[in-house]
């Protein structure tokens, strides 16, 4: 009889943001859901990472999360428009936010991706 724990989760039983993340590390993953439920952005970088590692057209020579911030996505880690493309999309859909064109050029390095998403998906104070 296999415990709780290995049993596989059916498909259906996965939330939308769940099964878009399954694939990704399990660092990513706890990365996602301590966002989840406690709000801070400031958790996402291992999530931002791994979405990067999916997109990435040449792998690089260390972990992203190892270069410094300032490593241009386009010149030095060889993204196009078509795979910004799909880290877009792909951020879009999993942080229910949206990014418009004229916001994502703006985007050049690690650290620039890194603030534009946490200030996309910070949630505005009540006043």
């Amino acid at each position: 009889m296999k415990s709780l724990s290995t049993v596989p989760v059916p498909s259906a039983a996965l939330s939308h943001q769940d099964e878009s993340i399954r694939h990704l590390p399990e660092a990513a993953r706890e990365a996602f859901a301590r966002f989840q439920t406690g709000g801070d952005p400031a958790v996402l970088d291992p999530v931002l990472f791994s979405i990067l590692d999916d997109y990435i057209p040449r792998a690089s020579a260390r972990p992203l999360a190892e270069l410094p911030g300032n490593t241009r996505l386009i010149d030095d880690l060889g993204f196009d428009s078509l795979a910004i493309t799909e880290v877009v999309f792909f951020a879009e859909d999993l942080f229910g936010i949206n990014i418009t064109n004229e916001e994502i050029v703006q985007v050049a390095t690690l650290d620039d991706l890194r603030g534009f998403i946490r200030a996309k998906v910070t949630i505005p104070a009540a006043h």
